[in-house]
């Protein structure tokens, strides 16, 4: 089965590849030829997902998927979420976006945060959407180099390594975006 990502970001690509194991073919918007950046105007994480699902489907006429994640921390009242990608501006810049972070946490005990990744997939005339959690805490300070965005300064459960220094491998089975994954993939074998 083919299925367009509806993404540009090639570390997602590549982590949604490694998860999907060759079970699926997947095409980029690159692939499909889709170079404008998809607004994400949306004020939820599903919402984002779904405009970025439908802009493909309704502009290229593809069956497709995309995901939206956020980082949501318990004593910021769920922030950056959303925002997640441009915390700290327009840039999207992952230590900026981290620094403001520890920065806004500096005082606070609760370091409780989750991950959530949303993916709307579109398919055959019919949306449908799958939630993928990783909870967790947020660090004190950044560690390790694997991964990207909020991974150096993400503790999750039962793990006293952040996911930027577990490896891909234990990462693409415990993450939110492994999670909302595997539930897609369940979905469309069980369509089969």
């Amino acid at each position: 089965m083919k299925l367009v990502f509806a993404s540009n970001n090639k570390n997602k690509i590549k982590e949604i590849q490694s998860i999907l194991n060759g079970s699926i073919q997947l095409l980029s918007l690159e692939d499909i030829g889709c170079h404008e950046e998809i607004p994400e105007t949306a004020d939820t994480i599903e919402g984002n997902a779904i405009l970025k699902a439908n802009y493909v489907t309704e502009k290229y006429g593809y069956d497709c998927f995309a995901d939206d994640t956020g980082l949501e921390v318990k004593a910021l009242n769920g922030e950056p979420g959303v925002y997640s990608a441009r915390y700290a501006g327009e840039q999207k810049n992952a230590d900026d976006n981290m620094n403001k972070l520890l920065e806004a946490l500096k005082n606070k005990e609760n370091r409780s945060a989750q991950f959530k990744t949303v993916i709307a997939l579109n398919l055959d005339g019919k949306q449908h959407l799958f939630t993928g959690l990783a909870k967790g805490t947020i660090t004190l300070n950044k560690t390790g180099n694997q991964g990207f965005g909020y991974d150096p300064i993400f503790q999750p459960e039962n793990y006293s390594e952040t996911f930027a220094e577990l490896s891909s491998e234990i990462k693409n089975k415990i993450s939110h975006r492994a999670k909302a994954i595997e539930q897609l993939i369940d979905f469309l074998n069980s369509t089969k």
